[in-house]
């Protein structure tokens, strides 16, 4: 249950990228389970980028504004992730002087609380929509 109303990416597939488990303060909490369209080879591999759109997804969820957008990210991938393993993602800004330049640092664990994912997402929030 969110503590606070989701505000951003409304529209986003939970199904490819996950669903929100809370937003707190400066934290979002977002939860995917590996389903067969991620998977890339007969041992069940899941495609990275399904790893890191969730990763993404919680960062833009943390900051929670209308407008956020990447702009860029350092990411490092620890742990391979195959199907039905259930993942989450948890993000936290880690700096926001300016109010616009957003800095979110994110963990992915696995269910058994074993980290497969971290990265530093530099986000923007924009005056309008990017493509206004």
């Amino acid at each position: 249950m969110n503590t606070i109303p989701q505000n951003t990416h409304l529209k986003v597939s939970e199904k490819l990228v996950g669903s929100v488990v809370s937003i707190e303060g400066d934290t979002a909490k977002v939860a995917l389970e590996i389903i067969d369209e991620m998977v890339v080879d007969e041992f069940n591999l899941t495609h990275g980028g399904f790893v890191f759109g969730l990763a993404d997804y919680a960062a833009m969820v943390a900051i929670n504004e209308p407008t956020v957008v990447l702009g860029k990210a350092e990411v490092k991938f620890i742990k391979p992730v195959i199907l039905n393993e259930k993942l989450t993602a948890i993000a936290t800004i880690s700096d926001n002087s300016n109010g616009k330049k957003i800095t979110v640092s994110v963990t992915v664990v696995n269910a058994e609380e074993q980290l497969v994912f971290e990265g530093s997402f530099i986000c923007f929030v924009l005056e309008k929509h990017i493509l206004e």
